[in-house]
């Protein structure tokens, strides 16, 4: 029997490679802004999937980079879950606090549109452990305001 073919060494890669590229300011707010219509009136026509989605994943990949850390996940199914807020961080299991809310709800936060405590109060977010609150002091991302 013959020797087994030696391999070469595997190529050197970066420890952290990040999944997604940085979320572009302008990129965020370009997608945000093409739904604010819909974000002020909820009688209008939902915009399409793939443009609801893309606001959706740019403003929760701009709050992650803007509070970077991973105490506290941000779910907003069925686009974006992203770990975010500075602290200890979360590796197995179901996080110790979450932040859920669905997309429109999402999006009117992220715009300044409506305030988390009004969000809670009427069950459109749902956080639960002591730091999920937190989500609060970082936002809107995207300052629309009123007309």
């Amino acid at each position: 029997m013959g020797r087994s073919p030696r391999l070469p060494p595997a190529p050197a890669y970066p420890r952290h490679v990040p999944a997604h590229p940085p979320a572009d300011p302008a990129q965020t707010r370009t997608a945000v802004l093409a739904l604010a219509a819909w974000l002020r009136d909820d009688s209008l026509t939902a915009p399409d999937r793939s443009e609801l989605g893309a606001a959706v994943r740019l403003t929760a990949r701009t709050l992650a980079e803007l509070a970077p850390g991973a105490s506290v996940e941000l779910r907003v199914p069925p686009f974006v879950a992203v770990q975010c807020i500075p602290g200890p961080r979360h590796t197995r299991g179901t996080p110790p606090n979450v932040v859920e809310t669905d997309p429109r709800t999402w999006l009117l936060l992220a715009a300044g549109l409506l305030s988390p405590g009004e969000a809670t109060a009427t069950g459109r977010l749902r956080l639960s452990g002591s730091r999920a609150a937190e989500i609060a002091e970082w936002l809107p991302l995207v300052k629309l305001g009123a007309d």
